[in-house]
């Protein structure tokens, strides 16, 4: 199988994986807003299996970032499948972090998280999500997309 077309495979993985672990985190997040719902271990659980599948696809999309940057952006341009699904695993990865974070302020308010899991200060700057994706794209975004205002 040539570069381009592992890619391809490595990146319908991703945004498999990433698409399964989404709806582990909707499902916690329902979960945890249900007030009388008692502490349930499948979220934590979930989490704990996607990871591996998680990092091994992490590290397979890694290997073919120098094939991606090694092609001139005239030709990457040409490559629509695959800057659609760098695109959708992308917007998909935010989504994820975004609930996440929420998942973790339900568990804070629920004083289900230990003291010493408590995440740092740093972390609770309101705009810091935004401010890492839009600090990704000015630093010229390997995957040869666009930042959202030029979509």
């Amino acid at each position: 199988m040539n570069s381009e077309s592992q890619m391809l495979v490595d990146l319908r993985s991703q945004l498999a994986i990433n698409t399964d672990l989404l709806g582990h985190l909707e499902r916690e997040s329902q979960h945890l807003r249900q007030m009388d719902a008692p502490q349930s271990s499948a979220a934590s659980e979930a989490r704990k299996q996607a990871l591996p599948k998680l990092d091994a696809a992490l590290q397979r999309i890694r290997q073919h970032r120098n094939f991606w940057l090694s092609l001139s952006p005239e030709v990457r341009s040409t490559k629509h499948e695959i800057r659609e699904l760098l695109r959708q695993n992308q917007d998909l990865i935010m989504r994820l972090i975004i609930l996440d974070r929420e998942n973790e302020q339900l568990l804070l308010r629920r004083g289900l998280i230990p003291p010493k899991h408590l995440p740092p200060a740093q972390r609770q700057r309101p705009h810091y999500v935004a401010d890492m994706y839009r600090r990704n794209h000015s630093t010229g975004n390997p995957a040869g997309t666009k930042p959202d205002e030029d979509r």
